[in-house]
């Protein structure tokens, strides 16, 4: 819990976004939004052509699929069979500017994935820790990078800030930390 204080502040261990050097089982700091996706890539195209039996994990934010530079990684990442590469995406709906239907539409994300040569799995609720868990060990299909779609809610079980979209950078006030935190031990 202590470590929450610091959420947002610079130097912390949840300065933002995940620092490698900082962070436990965090490989590569990204930044730019589809920065990440393009290193995961990259690195289960290594472990591939090292005939390494590596498993590379990546998550997504839905509102970062409007970045060309994703579907880029996407085409890569199906090209070169990459089986070992597995992306899931918090898909609920909002991002930095408002909600993404907003913003940019992202229509049928399942149907784009899967035109895109991805195993894809829908998780109805992304926000259940187990459902998530499942779905991680779910086998890939041989040859197919897998998609991990879990419809989320963000800030579940924070009363002021489910479905709030200006929350999503936003650090609380200690009383909101503790209200939180108390909303979400309950």
């Amino acid at each position: 819990k202590a470590e929450f204080k610091n959420f947002r502040q610079l130097h912390s261990i949840l300065q933002g976004h995940p620092d490698a050097k900082k962070v436990p089982g965090i490989d590569a700091s990204t930044g730019s939004l589809g920065q990440g996706i393009s290193i995961a890539v990259g690195m289960a195209l290594g472990a591939k052509a090292q005939n390494k039996d590596t498993k590379v994990y990546t998550m997504l934010g839905d509102g970062e699929l409007q970045e060309g530079q994703v579907w880029e990684a996407c085409m890569a990442a199906a090209n070169y069979h990459l089986d070992n590469l597995t992306i899931i995406i918090d898909n609920n709906g909002l991002q930095i500017d408002g909600s993404n239907e907003q913003v940019m539409s992202l229509g049928d994300l399942s149907s784009k994935f899967k035109a895109f040569g991805f195993n894809v799995l829908e998780l109805p609720d992304g926000n259940n820790l187990e459902e998530v868990l499942a779905a991680y060990s779910i086998s890939t299909m041989e040859g197919k990078p897998k998609c991990i779609l879990a419809h989320t809610v963000k800030g579940k079980g924070v009363s002021f800030m489910e479905n709030q979209v200006g929350w999503h950078g936003k650090a609380p006030s200690e009383a909101e930390r503790q209200q939180a935190l108390k909303e979400l031990e309950g």
